[in-house]
């Protein structure tokens, strides 16, 4: 018996996947940031204001990721749309 495949989508929209990337990288410069920060002996308010930068940088990139991606989905009318479309939106509630 053949296993059904599990509906999926790789974003084509170069220019926003291009925006995404640099987007987790500035959330990476930022992380090293905070380990810098952090050995440094920075106060607790610095740190975790750094910290949730870096929190909002990585959930704007997913909900820019997945938003996009249901975009493409929905103008894409592909067959199975519905079925990626439903795990886009479990994607986007996981980090909510």
């Amino acid at each position: 018996m053949a296993t059904k495949a599990t509906p999926t989508h790789i974003l084509q929209n170069e220019e926003t996947v291009m925006a995404i990337v640099a987007r987790v990288k500035r959330a990476q410069g930022q992380l090293g940031a905070v380990a810098r920060m952090l050995e440094e002996g920075r106060n607790c308010d610095e740190v975790v204001h750094q910290m949730s930068a870096v929190a909002k940088a990585v959930n704007t990139a997913a909900f820019t990721l997945i938003s996009a991606s249901l975009e493409e989905c929905i103008l894409e009318g592909k067959s199975d749309q519905k079925q990626v479309s439903d795990k886009l939106q479990k994607l986007f509630l996981s980090l909510a």
